[in-house]
Formats: C-alpha cells, sequence, structure tokens
C-alpha cells in the first residue's frame, strides 16, 4: 500500500517499515546511507531499480515524518 508518494507499506516485508516502491529497501536504510555519506549515484549503482526520484521519495518522507513529532526538552 502507497502510504506516501513512492513510499510503501507491506505487513509481509521488511517487517513492516517504509520501502521504496514495494522492493525490499527500506526508507531507513537509504537515508541511513544517506547520512554516511554514500551518494544518490552510490545508491543508484548498488540497486538498478533505484532512480534519482525513489531517493527523492525517501527524503521527502523523512522530512515529513521529522516535521510531525515534537520533541520534549527537559529543562
Amino acid at each position: 500500500m502507497e502510504i506516501f508518494p513512492g513510499i510503501t507499506v507491506e505487513s509481509d516485508q521488511c517487517g513492516g517499515k517504509p520501502c521504496i516502491r514495494n522492493h525490499r529497501l527500506t526508507v531507513e536504510h537509504v537515508l541511513s546511507l544517506l547520512a554516511e555519506g554514500a551518494s544518490a549515484n552510490d545508491l543508484i549503482a548498488e540497486w538498478d531499480f533505484l532512480t534519482p526520484t525513489d531517493i527523492q521519495a525517501a527524503l521527502r518522507f523523512g522530512s515529513h515524518l521529522a516535521a510531525e513529532r515534537q520533541i520534549a526538552i527537559a529543562s
């Protein structure tokens, strides 16, 4: 089921985590690799189905999640 443009969730795939277009590649994994310094071209070279649009979808989804959360700060 598509939950965000280009992002899908299936209960029997990757533990129900958000994935790139029904593939067994989680948004979490894509974002983690980008955060560790991998480039979009590195990821596209690794996964033949991955497109620049997919990477942008992962970034947009991560941004959307971060915008919805408020973190309580202890004083």
